[in-house]
């Protein structure tokens, strides 16, 4: 037996014109919720390397050259210096990422992968990659493709 139809449409957020979601949760929690998961997931992937979803995602900013800084990358990823500090002496410890002086300014560092952080990075993107395929699992290209469009558009609109 079916359930009624307005059992199955109210789990979907009805939206209005303004686009107010009308769910009791809505996308918030949604969102939050895949971040979570994914990051779960991809920590469990990444332990083999002894590395966490959050140490690569800084070791990818270093990597691509999105930062070269503590200061760039706390900006480029929201993360509080603090914070950041200590993840780069994690980094640091592992032989990941090296400190360099800055040479416009004492007070500062640079950032660089070092050649060990280069050898592991591919296997890093690989996990990555393992992980976000099992959550894409089912969609179609085009779908991947619009979730990535709608994501992009939702960051636009902060």
């Amino acid at each position: 037996m079916t359930p009624p139809r307005a059992a199955v449409t109210s789990r979907i957020p009805a939206m209005a014109d303004t686009a107010q979601p009308a769910a009791k949760h809505g996308i918030i929690r949604l969102v939050n919720r895949v971040r979570v998961e994914l990051i779960d997931a991809l920590d469990r992937e990444l332990a083999q390397f002894d590395i966490t979803a959050a140490q690569l995602i800084v070791l990818a900013s270093v990597a691509n050259k999105e930062a070269d800084s503590p200061a760039g990358l706390c900006k480029n990823i929201s993360y509080d210096p603090g914070a950041m500090t200590r993840m780069i002496d994690r980094l640091e410890q592992k032989g990941l990422v090296r400190r360099n002086p800055n040479p416009d300014d004492r007070r500062a560092t640079n950032l660089e992968i070092t050649t060990a952080g280069r050898a592991l990075y591919p296997q890093l993107l690989a996990a990555k990659e393992s992980v976000q395929v099992r959550f894409l699992r089912g969609f179609s290209q085009e779908e991947v493709r619009v979730l990535e469009q709608l994501l992009y558009r939702m960051l636009e609109n902060r």
